[in-house]
């Protein structure tokens, strides 16, 4: 099946929108700050969206619901939607989210507002205290009335909605597919990230030998799915491959060998009839924490030759969880289809242990083919493939 992007956009603390993202990309400029979450004290960095703060959705009322907004009205997203609907009609598109928190900062928010052990009326918001909230609420937001589904495997869930999303497109189950993912910072995800001593005190350094910890950010993308087939062959950028595992080795740490993550690559591979060689750059998941960066840099290492250019680029957002899958996705779409291959930012020296092509500066380089790393807690993982159209 060929599987096209029609369109997509990203928004994060890098730049609310793609033209933003891109500039920080170039001038590598980091969206980290010093944290500033309302009610933490934790002295580390974050990626929050100010842009947010001061939206409001009556009903819908959430931070995360509100980047979902701001990134749906960034770009053309909106406006090709709109003309899908008109093209197939409203019930013929289906929306595939991805959130590891969905909208718990209202919830939260909620019970610092309990009126005699109760939910305040304010706060009586059965469609956002709700796993399924971002679903709900884009399909509010866009009018789309086809199947609608959020996907919460942690770090992976926005990774894995493009290949939900294309398996819809192959069984004719929709005509088109508005996939994204969205996660905002709360508390629970800052202090309980901060519990596993995961959490750094200085800006996050992916794969460098110093690296001591995480940034955690927030983030939204979208990307709308087409069938090249149906008049779409000579649009956007093309999704290849992708594959899924969970080993379930640890609740939150790392197969040690990498089994699950080296499953799901090998499973892309296979899906795009490529081999290893032929990849050009892979986004890693590179979260900047001991553990994952050594085990993932060595299975690279093992499976890829060193023309097979790799990077990080949490640096410039922090780890945005159920949103991350996407964001870094795009990124990865994105220098597929300018020829310019993000640096791992904050790299000053890369881990002793590694034998990894990975630079801190930008590279310009023609490519035909990008893989994008996706590896979640309980051994979550979801790695995709793009090509060229």
């Amino acid at each position: 099946m060929d599987i096209r992007l029609l369109d997509y956009q990203s928004t994060s603390a890098a730049g609310i929108n793609l033209s933003n993202l891109r500039d920080s990309i170039d001038r590598q400029k980091s969206g980290l700050r010093p944290n500033d979450l309302a009610g933490s004290d934790i002295n580390t960095w974050i990626g929050r969206v100010s842009a947010v703060d001061n939206i409001e959705l009556g009903e819908w009322q959430s931070r995360n619901n509100a980047l979902a907004k701001l990134g749906y009205e960034q770009g053309d997203i909106q406006a090709n939607v709109e003309a899908l609907k008109q093209q197939y009609r409203p019930s013929r598109l289906g929306i595939v989210m991805g959130s590891s928190t969905s909208s718990i900062d209202r919830t939260e928010t909620a019970y610092q507002h309990l009126e005699d052990g109760a939910l305040s009326r304010d706060y009586k918001q059965a469609n956002v205290h709700n796993p399924h909230a971002p679903s709900l609420f884009v399909a509010h937001l866009s009018g789309i009335t086809g199947p609608a589904v959020t996907i919460n495997t942690a770090c992976s869930s926005s990774a894995k909605v493009f290949a939900t999303g294309a398996r819809w497109l192959a069984a004719g189950l929709v005509d088109a597919v508005l996939v994204g993912g969205v996660d905002t910072l709360c508390l629970s995800v800052l202090h309980g990230f901060d519990s596993l001593q995961l959490v750094s005190e200085n800006q996050c350094r992916p794969l460098d030998q110093a690296r001591d910890g995480i940034n955690l950010g927030e983030a939204s993308g979208y990307s709308i799915l087409v069938r090249g087939d149906d008049g779409h062959a000579d649009t956007g950028v093309r999704l290849l491959g992708y594959g899924e595992s969970s080993d379930a080795h640890h609740m939150s740490h790392p197969h040690p060998d990498g089994l699950g993550a080296k499953l799901a690559m090998q499973q892309a591979l296979a899906m795009s009839s490529l081999r290893a060689e032929q990849i050009d750059y892979i986004n890693l998941h590179g979260t900047s924490s001991r553990a994952n960066d050594l085990i993932e840099g060595r299975l690279v290492a093992s499976m890829y030759p060193s023309s097979t250019q790799v990077s990080s680029t949490k640096a410039w957002m922090g780890h945005t969880l159920g949103a991350a899958g996407i964001t870094e996705a795009l990124i990865a779409v994105d220098a597929l289809k300018r020829g310019v291959i993000p640096g791992s930012m904050n790299l000053n020296e890369l881990d002793h242990e590694l034998c990894i092509s990975v630079s801190a500066d930008n590279m310009e380089r023609d490519m035909s083919y990008v893989m994008s790393n996706s590896f979640g807690f309980g051994g979550n993982n979801c790695c995709l493939v793009f090509g060229s159209a």
